[in-house]
Parts: structure tokens; sequence; C-alpha cells
């Protein structure tokens, strides 16, 4: 009897164990840059065409990350994507003409924005637009140029 009770306990002990190590790959995994409250400030920029952009997507220049998306709308007047994108007041000197990109990280990874700085001297402020702004590359489009081309060159 005695038997049966350790191995119940050893199959518990083994499950906690278990949860445990589950909780830690979770925490582990989960971007918390995200969660921290910074001080932050918005500006927009207007696509015509975002492809997979999600909010919460990040905002970075040079590779470094600045800021968060906060969200993606339609505009009914211009028929174009506005992104509000929400940047560390860290970095509240970026010039007025900072161009904006939607960007791919690797081959097929996530997409995120990524800035250019410009040469301007006054800096964006809170709810400014960026104007110069570079849509997403749709890897389908891209693929049918190309195969619509080389039939062309075959003719």
């Amino acid at each position: 009897m005695k038997s049966s009770n350790q191995v119940e306990i050893a199959a518990g002990i083994f499950l906690l164990l278990g949860i445990a190590a589950l909780i830690f790959l979770a925490v582990q995994a989960t971007d918390t840059s995200g969660i921290k409250s910074r001080e932050t400030y918005a500006v927009n920029a207007y696509f015509t065409n975002i492809g997979g952009l999600k909010i919460r997507a990040p905002v970075a220049m040079a590779g470094v990350t600045i800021g968060r998306v906060d969200s993606i709308e339609l505009d009914q007047e211009t028929l174009e994507a506005r992104v509000v994108m929400q940047i560390d007041t860290e970095y509240d000197d970026l010039p007025s003409d900072t161009s904006a990109s939607v960007l791919t990280s690797g081959i097929l990874g996530d997409q995120y924005v990524g800035l250019e700085p410009g040469g301007a001297p006054d800096a964006l402020n809170d709810g400014d637009r960026i104007l110069l702004t570079n849509s997403a590359v749709v890897l389908e489009q891209l693929i049918g140029r190309y195969l619509f081309n080389t039939e062309e060159e075959d003719e």
C-alpha cells in the first residue's frame, strides 16, 4: 500500500514539475517589452499597403526598437491604411522629414515599421504625420510580376 502512495506522490511531483516548466517557457517566450509603461508620443503614417503588419508590431530605427504600432485603421477619405505608432519619448528628436517603411524581418518573418531619419532641423511632435512612406512588399505580387515578365520575354 505504501508503494502505491509513493507512485502517486512521484506522479504528482512529476506533473507539478511539468506545469512549472511550461509556465517558465511561456514567461521566457513572451515579449514583455510592450508591457512596460513608458512615456510615449504618437506619430501617424499613411500607407497604400501594410501587408501583414499587426498592432504591437515593433517600430525600429537602425535595428533598435524605439516604439510599437498602436493602431491600424482604414482612412475613409484617402482609402489608405492609417498607422498610429507610439514612440518612446527617449527618441523625441526624430527629424520631421523621417521616412517610414513597412519591412519584413527575414524572408518570411513578421513585419514591422522601419524609420529612416531625415535631415530637417525640427523634430516630430505628438500627433504629427510622417509624409514619406513606403508600403509593404507583397511576395505574391513580386512572384506574379516575375512570372509575367518571363512569359513576355519568351515570346
